[in-house]
């Protein structure tokens, strides 16, 4: 009898560990195969999310089917604890095995924001207030021509006040890098007199070509005591860098007193009207050689330049007929 009961036992023993086996060896195989996802999925993961949390959330991104089978298998690998948190990037068919190494590793998805040159630091607040991804308010914008503007890369979760530091760490590193490079001579006393011209370089002018050639007229204006007489400058003196005017400048612009206008003062404008870009900076601190004083639209997209106002007159002679003629058609 006690053989038979024996027996017995050790045959239930048996399809036990046959069906535990079989069945660690389904779990096995699907916690390895192929996912279901046929294109790349973007997951966030918040911090303090617990396992049944990232496995429901996988599931119902679609990075996995079987959202306990997950929750086993990494139990069972000790892994639970080594699962970071962010915003993840799972390739297309990836395993549960494969989620898991991605999210162990904890390598985010890299996301990137471009500050285009020439924005006034409101415009750039207004910018990253729109980036998704980030997270915080900021209080107050930064002054003038102290951010740099470039491509910066940021995580899901970043503060926007930490990305606008690094903005302003940026400008710092620039501005100190190229003022030690300067040419010798230039009428600037310090760095952020050459922000103050480089910004409104900026605004002047879009190619690259004229940037030294535009800083030339404007410095040659500076040690000659001549006013700088900007457009730019007088707008900003109007907005305060809000945004665009949103019209033509008229007669009563140029005349009104502000403290950028540069019709009006003598020298350079209080501070900077714009955030310039590393090019810009560096056409003021680098100018080309010259004697030109005066500078235009020339109809194409650049500038007719001059050493003489009778010249100058007579390229805003041309220009005024190419604006006419474009007006006609």
């Amino acid at each position: 009898m006690n053989r038979r009961l024996l027996r017995i036992f050790a045959g239930i023993l048996l399809l036990l560990l046959v069906a535990l086996g079989g069945g660690l060896g389904w779990g096995y195989a699907q916690f390895t195969r192929p996912g279901p996802a046929v294109l790349d999925r973007t997951v966030v993961l918040a911090k303090g999310s617990s396992l049944k949390n990232i496995a429901e959330r996988l599931a119902a991104a679609g990075v996995i089917e079987q959202a306990e089978v997950f929750r086993i298998g990494v139990r069972l690998g000790g892994w639970a604890r080594g699962l970071k948190a962010g915003e993840f990037r799972f390739p297309a068919r990836v395993s549960m095995r494969g989620a898991v190494d991605i999210l162990r590793q904890g390598i985010t998805v890299v996301r990137r924001v471009t500050i285009p040159e020439g924005l006034s630091s409101l415009q750039v607040v207004a910018l990253l207030a729109q980036t998704q991804g980030l997270r915080g308010d900021i209080a107050a914008a930064p002054a003038e021509g102290t951010l740099l503007p470039e491509t910066y890369h940021y995580s899901h979760g970043d503060e926007r006040a930490v990305l606008l530091a690094r903005m302003t760490q940026a400008m710092n590193d620039t501005l100190a890098k190229l003022w030690l490079e300067r040419d010798p001579g230039l009428p600037f006393t310090s760095p952020d007199e050459a922000r103050i011209l480089a910004a409104i370089v900026e605004k002047e002018t879009s190619l690259p070509e004229e940037r030294p050639r535009i800083a030339a007229v404007f410095i040659n204006r500076l040690r000659r005591g001549m006013r700088l007489q900007s457009d730019p400058t007088v707008v900003y003196g109007l907005t305060g860098g809000a945004g665009p005017l949103g019209r033509a400048l008229r007669r009563d612009d140029l005349d009104r007193h502000t403290p950028y206008n540069t019709y009006r003062i003598a020298g350079l404008p209080p501070g900077a009207i714009a955030n310039p870009g590393r090019a810009a900076i560096a056409a003021v601190l680098h100018p080309v050689v010259s004697d030109e004083l005066y500078f235009v639209a020339d109809g194409t997209g650049g500038h007719a330049f001059a050493t003489t106002f009778a010249l100058h007159r007579r390229n805003v002679a041309r220009w005024r007929r190419a604006k006419a003629a474009r007006e006609k058609q």
